[in-house]
């Protein structure tokens, strides 16, 4: 069946970098477009960052020029590199898989979603 197993999560302090991963199973992963989704508690889920089947970029306002997502499609994983967190940045975590070649942020066009993986950043 299909799989996002998210890891990489945990508590850094303000200014700090994390790593997340997703490992994808159960579904031709080359074929979708992948996402970063968080939700802080209180807020709707929001995008953070996609990348497309084709490789296209999308990036929230909030994230531009700290984050950085990529995909390795032989390990069939996506990542998220996080740099220069603020305590704004806290909130759990989610990949998603979008079978079409976009990069829309909006949830509902996403298949797949995994269980999440915290993070928290501390001023």
């Amino acid at each position: 069946q299909v799989q996002l197993v998210e890891s990489g999560g945990g508590s850094v302090q303000a200014g700090g970098s994390l790593r997340l991963s997703c490992a994808a199973s159960g579904f031709i992963y080359s074929h979708y477009s992948m996402g970063w989704f968080r939700q802080a508690p209180g807020k709707e889920r929001e995008g953070v960052a996609v990348i497309a089947r084709g490789g296209s970029t999308r990036y929230a306002d909030s994230v531009k020029g700290r984050f950085n997502i990529s995909r390795d499609n032989a390990k069939n994983t996506l990542s998220l590199q996080m740099n220069s967190l603020k305590p704004e940045d806290t909130a759990m975590y989610y990949c998603a898989a979008n079978e079409w070649d976009s990069v829309t942020m909006v949830r509902v066009n996403y298949n797949y979603w995994g269980q999440g993986t915290q993070v928290t950043v501390s001023s």
